[in-house]
């Protein structure tokens, strides 16, 4: 049950992310009650009268909203969702975490190259973040602060960089050809 509740508000969240706002309506009369009673910290939702999906739903957005993750008003039959700052960088998280580079089917040929050059005052801590989520996506490494992909790569390298607080310091360079690729190549089985 715990884990269905918490991917129920992961689902919310990003859903919040990619369309700003939600309205969600009422499917019955005790929907609403359980979301009020939730949100009141009323511990007795009636789940005889509601399903399962109801109170869960329920108890995610109240968390989400007692958290301050998530702005939750009612108009009407309706509640009306938004993410607060504090859900968008909740977001941003989850986002990195579940990070993926998506390979083509057909190659189109170029090669993305990540280059970055963090300062000292950024932290060592920093740099080290980078390499390592970079090579969980799946780049090869050139130097310690170059690495390649063939694949559009180029939101998720903004979201990392983004996250990590080194967009000034990280370049993607997009290129046709890189002189004797016969490793990359090999590493990427193309």
């Amino acid at each position: 049950m715990r884990i269905r509740y918490k991917k129920i508000t992961k689902n919310i969240l990003l859903t919040l992310a990619i369309v700003g706002v939600v309205s969600v309506a009422a499917t019955s009369p005790y929907f609403l009650i359980n979301i009020a009673r939730a949100i009141l910290k009323d511990k007795k939702c009636n789940k005889e009268k509601n399903s399962t999906n109801e109170v869960n739903l329920s108890r995610s957005l109240a968390g989400l909203n007692k958290n301050r993750i998530i702005i939750l008003k009612r108009e009407g039959d309706n509640f009306t969702v938004r993410l607060t700052e504090k859900g968008k960088r909740l977001v941003r998280s989850i986002q990195f975490d579940n990070m993926k580079i998506e390979k083509q089917e057909v190659w189109d040929g170029k090669w993305r190259i990540v280059i970055f050059d963090i300062p000292e005052r950024r932290g060592k801590h920093v740099r080290d973040a980078m390499r390592w989520k970079l090579q969980k996506l799946g780049f090869y490494q050139f130097q310690k602060s170059v690495w390649a992909c063939p694949y559009p790569c180029e939101g998720e390298i903004r979201l990392l960089c983004e996250v990590l607080g080194a967009s000034p310091f990280v370049n993607i360079i997009t290129a046709q050809e890189i002189y004797n690729d016969g490793n990359l190549r090999k590493y990427f089985d193309l």
